[in-house]
C-alpha cells in the first residue's frame, strides 16, 4: 500500500509540473534570417568585376552563332538523355552476368 501511495504522489507530482507546460499555447510565425550583405556594402557582390548581370543576357534571338550554338546544344542535351540510361542498363546487366 505504501508503493501505491508514492506512485500515486509522483504521478500527481509529475501531471502537476506538466501542466504549465500544456496550458501555453504554441506560437506559429515567420522567422527569417537578416539579409547578406555581399560586398562593400553598397549593393556589389563580390564578383561583381567579373560578372555583370545585363538586361538582354538570357534573349536567345542575339546569340553569336545562333545556328551553331542552338543544335549543337539540344543534340548535346538529347545525347546524354540517351547514352546515361543506356549506359547504366549495360553496366547493370554486366555486373549480373558476371556473378
Amino acid at each position: 500500500m505504501a508503493m501505491n501511495c508514492g506512485l500515486r504522489s509522483i504521478a500527481s507530482k509529475l501531471i502537476s509540473s506538466s501542466l504549465p507546460i500544456l496550458s501555453n499555447p504554441a506560437k506559429r510565425g515567420f522567422h527569417s534570417s537578416g539579409v547578406k550583405n555581399m560586398g562593400g556594402g553598397h549593393g556589389h557582390g563580390h564578383d561583381e568585376p567579373y560578372y555583370l548581370h545585363a538586361k538582354h543576357m538570357y534573349n536567345l534571338d542575339r546569340v553569336k552563332f545562333q545556328k551553331v550554338k542552338m543544335p549543337l546544344a539540344v543534340w548535346s542535351a538529347v545525347g546524354i538523355g540517351i547514352f546515361v540510361p543506356v549506359y547504366a542498363v549495360i553496366f547493370q546487366q554486366k555486373k549480373t552476368a558476371s556473378g
